[in-house]
């Protein structure tokens, strides 16, 4: 049997991770203007030409050329080699909270999916239908994998050792349904106490997707991606931004929220209980 060093693994899925960003920033241009991400091959959408293979490598390819074509000269934006190195962090984290196990294939395609609809919604202030039904039947292939299997796949979040709820099926229906259901109940609520949208239901299906991989701790979602929008806002409002006429997509800071429960999602539901119980 071969046993591949943690080191050789991390690193492989690191690099991986980079070049699937390179792919990530074709996803986030052409998908919501409804274009294959086959083909063409990627080109300069100044000029026309196509990349060459070396002009492509990620991050690097863009400081050997100092942000610019090589054939037309016209500027590359820092967004490109940025998507990149992202994708490969994330890879990187998936790596390290999963491990060499079924789950951390599961884990690098959530994270790959929240960076490539963060930048999406950033653009078009929308969140594409194909792109999260693509995520949550994703889940739900885990969540089947996992039953049939008996191993730890989908949700990523950890289940109880006992009850209705150690069923991995179990607890990623109910965590869809409360990430779909009570978004849904707090923007229809918004929607007729202030006449006008505050939670776009792109943001409500996303919230139901993430539920699926998480469990009830996409709660935490909620409440993290809230308060981080409400920090956003605040410094856009003391930078002098009117609010009643800015609209800031909420996808990226679900995103941001999932991937920190992700993280420390456990020991801060333990700090909370915790405090709960002293209160």
């Amino acid at each position: 049997m071969i046993v591949v060093p943690e080191w050789f693994f991390l690193l492989s899925v690191g690099l991986f991770g980079l070049l699937f960003g390179s792919m990530g920033n074709v996803i986030i241009w052409r998908v919501p203007r409804g274009e294959s991400i086959v083909a063409p091959s990627s080109h300069c959408p100044s000029c026309g030409n196509a990349i060459r293979w070396y002009d492509n490598v990620p991050v690097l390819s863009w400081l050997i050329l100092r942000a610019r074509c090589r054939d037309c000269g016209a500027s590359i934006s820092a967004r490109y080699p940025l998507v990149e190195a992202i994708s490969g962090l994330l890879w990187l984290l998936a790596g390290l909270l999963w491990g060499m196990s079924m789950r951390v294939g599961f884990g690098i395609v959530f994270f790959y999916a929240l960076l490539v609809l963060t930048f999406i919604d950033l653009d078009h202030h929308r969140l594409p239908n194909g792109l999260v039904a693509l995520l949550a039947g994703i889940g739900v292939v885990g969540v089947a994998l996992g039953v049939a299997t008996g191993f730890e796949v989908v949700p990523l979040a950890p289940l109880p050792e006992s009850g209705l709820l150690s069923s991995p099926m179990a607890y990623a229906a109910l965590g869809a349904i409360l990430g779909a259901g009570l978004s849904g109940l707090l923007a229809a609520a918004y929607s007729m106490v202030r006449g006008t949208t505050g939670l776009g239901m792109g943001d409500v299906k996303l919230l139901g997707a993430l539920g699926i991989f998480l469990g009830p701790y996409v709660l935490m979602v909620l409440v993290i991606g809230s308060m981080l929008g409400m920090i956003a806002s605040v410094l856009l409002m003391r930078r002098g931004a009117d609010m009643s006429k800015t609209r800031i997509p909420f996808g990226p800071y679900l995103a941001a929220a999932a991937v920190v429960v992700c993280v420390v999602g456990t020991p801060l539901w333990t700090w909370y209980a915790r405090l709960v119980l002293l209160v």
